[in-house]
């Protein structure tokens, strides 16, 4: 209870921080939204739209400082994120909604799928250490990641789209499809996903291989391990249910910060591919200086990363009891 109580307050606190540097640090840059908005329009500027924009944005130059951060606690607490300057008079929270499924849908899907494979061949190879699959998946995986995102979507893109005509490339689903939730349309959908998917997936199993193989050939040492040999369980018990098992911990925590960035998305992936996640939105807000946007985002990605490593923490703390005391 008591460590569970400890993690709690650590979380409460690093969302506080993160909150109010995620205040402060847009009021430290020179302008503002609106000015920015504004000064798209040639001719003379109103003053009193300029103010009011700022106060839809959330940045009354008239109130103190101190005022403007209490009344930006009260608005986060309430889901209220501003208004986009590059989607106006859409609110962030409406602009972020059309994006997040497709990037927890692509990159979320993407990510655990490389975990899962990743960290099994790299449980498979360290127990076979010495033989074929231990010789080659590793060092070959490790070059494949080693690779950006946007080269291995373009050779993705000719070979697969271009050369062999497989799968389309462009968007989440054809533009001539009517969005609706029947079967033809997520084939479509599940369709497009293939290559975005496979490029992340590639460039990513490398590293969980890498990591699961060194756990492994610790963990494979240990005099447990040893004990289940000599007392005759199965091969495949051993390697699961006792030397993976402990092996996977370490990975626990670099899976749960996988799983929080998976709402950023994959900036380059999705920017390659035309994919309308988070990623590409994120980056379309940097072009087009939304800053009410960029602002929630960068949020958004910190809140989802501080829980991930929490509900990690909580797992490793369940698997492990050591830990509890450690902490």
């Amino acid at each position: 209870m008591k460590f569970l109580v400890r993690r709690v307050g650590f979380l409460l606190i690093t969302l506080w921080v993160a909150v109010t540097v995620n205040f402060f640090i847009p009021r430290l840059m020179p302008g503002n939204p609106a000015e920015a908005m504004m000064a798209t329009f040639r001719g003379h500027v109103n003053p009193a739209a300029i103010h009011a924009l700022e106060v839809a944005f959330g940045i009354n130059t008239k109130e103190s400082l101190l005022a403007s951060y209490g009344q930006y606690l009260v608005n986060v607490l309430h889901g209220n994120l501003g208004i986009s300057t590059s989607n106006f008079p859409l609110p962030v929270t409406t602009v972020i909604a059309k994006g997040l499924p497709w990037s927890l849908g692509l990159v979320g899907l993407s990510t655990i799928l490389g975990f899962l494979i990743g960290t099994s061949l790299g449980a498979i190879a360290a127990w076979r250490r010495g033989g074929w699959l231990d010789n080659v998946l590793p060092p070959m995986f490790i070059v494949i990641s080693a690779f950006p995102y946007f080269w291995v979507g373009l050779l993705s893109i000719w070979f697969f789209a271009l050369t062999l005509n497989w799968f389309p490339f462009v968007g989440p689903y054809t533009s001539t499809t009517i969005p609706t939730f029947t079967w033809p349309f997520i084939l479509d959908v599940l369709k497009h996903a293939v290559l975005p998917s496979f490029t992340i997936l590639i460039t990513s199993i490398g590293g969980w291989i890498l990591t699961m193989r060194n756990n492994m050939i610790t963990v494979v040492a240990e005099d447990y391990v040893k004990m289940a040999r000599a007392k005759g369980l199965k091969p495949s018990r051993i390697l699961w249910q006792y030397a993976g098992r402990n092996a996977l911990l370490p990975n626990l925590t670099g899976f749960a910060m996988s799983l929080g960035f998976v709402i950023s998305g994959a900036i380059l992936v999705e920017y390659v591919y035309n994919y309308p996640g988070v990623g590409f939105m994120l980056l379309n807000a940097v072009s087009a200086q939304d800053f009410p946007l960029m602002q929630a985002l960068f949020l958004l990605i910190t809140v989802a990363v501080l829980l991930a490593i929490f509900v990690s923490d909580v797992a490793t703390a369940l698997l492990d009891p050591r830990t509890r005391n450690s902490r």
